[in-house]
């Protein structure tokens, strides 16, 4: 199984398995941040793969720390940005414990010490993301967004909205998307 950073959206699905397929390799499997090929890996093919993904603005990850903080990432980005099935009962730290196998205390840890920032901040600011995604779209309320997102009432996200963007997310509305990031560079 090959772990690479920077894989977030379905369009990076597909550029990933282009470039593995051009190289001639099987895709056996390919999901945001993981992929199986059929083949067993020599050092010279993971040598190819990193240099063609890095090319691509990807990176392949070798060690479990960093496979973890990504996958860390990346299940926070399905939970928010693509409506990944999950208990409405379950909270975050209960899904990403149950996802990885770890005590929450251990990834909460493992993340801030490695990215600088929590868990919770990540999220937020993934949140941030999708409203900003949504105010775009101008297909919901912002009563609707804050629900569709969990948040506790339409102040709360404002509130947060503001605290992050220095915007209320009606100004936002105004002004459009010239300010959204790239998930990856959240």
């Amino acid at each position: 199984m090959l772990h690479i950073r920077n894989m977030v959206c379905n369009r990076c699905i597909r550029a990933v398995d282009e470039e593995l397929t051009g190289l001639g390799f099987t895709i056996e499997s390919i999901e945001l941040g993981e992929v199986v090929v059929k083949e067993d890996l020599e050092p010279a093919d993971r040598e190819k793969i990193r240099n063609v993904l890095s090319e691509n603005g990807f990176e392949l990850i070798d060690d479990k720390k960093s496979w973890l903080i990504n996958r860390i990432k990346t299940l926070i980005i399905q939970y928010i940005h693509y409506d990944r099935e999950k208990p409405d009962y379950m909270n975050l730290s209960d899904f990403l414990s149950r996802e990885l196998g770890h005590d929450y205390s251990y990834l909460s840890h493992l993340f801030s010490s490695v990215e600088g920032k929590t868990i919770e901040k990540y999220l937020i600011l993934q949140k941030v993301e999708k409203v900003k995604e949504l105010l775009v779209y101008d297909e919901l309320s912002i009563s609707e967004i804050s629900y569709k997102l969990g948040y506790s009432s339409v102040q709360h996200l404002s509130r947060q909205f503001k605290e992050v963007t220095g915007l209320t997310p009606s100004h936002y509305k105004k002004i459009g998307e010239h300010r959204r990031k790239p998930l990856d560079e959240v």
